[in-house]
């Protein structure tokens, strides 16, 4: 059974590059377009990876991740930040809450997968 990677992010181009890229190093990909969809998709299924972008519309990456954090049947999902808001203030934000790493776009094939098999592993 492949691991599950629930990509949230907003922008079509990411996700169809994303998913490609996962897909073709043997993961069962998910997307949501938006904080709600991914909130309801992880509920339903589990993820071992979410891919988090912080820009998103109905609830944002950090709505996402304090709920996610805050749910202990969610307590096994690895949060990887994927993000074009590369501030420290957002970084440090996001690992107060509870990241297990942080990105930023652009971003390369090379590094987005090493970051995947990284945080899946075990």
């Amino acid at each position: 059974m492949s691991t599950r990677v629930l990509i949230v992010e907003d922008e079509p181009n990411i996700v169809e590059s994303l998913t490609f890229l996962l897909r073709r190093g043997g993961f069962d990909v998910a997307a949501a377009g938006d904080g709600e969809s991914a909130l309801a998709d992880l509920r339903a299924q589990p993820a071992r990876l979410m891919i988090l972008d912080l820009m998103l519309p109905k609830a944002n990456g950090f709505e996402v991740l304090k709920a996610v954090r805050s749910d202990p049947a969610l307590a096994g999902v690895r949060v990887l930040i994927l993000t074009a808001k590369g501030q420290a203030s957002d970084r440090r934000l996001a690992e107060a809450i509870g990241i297990d790493a942080f990105m930023t776009k652009p971003f390369s094939n090379r590094e987005i997968m090493s970051e995947v098999r990284r945080l899946t592993a075990g």
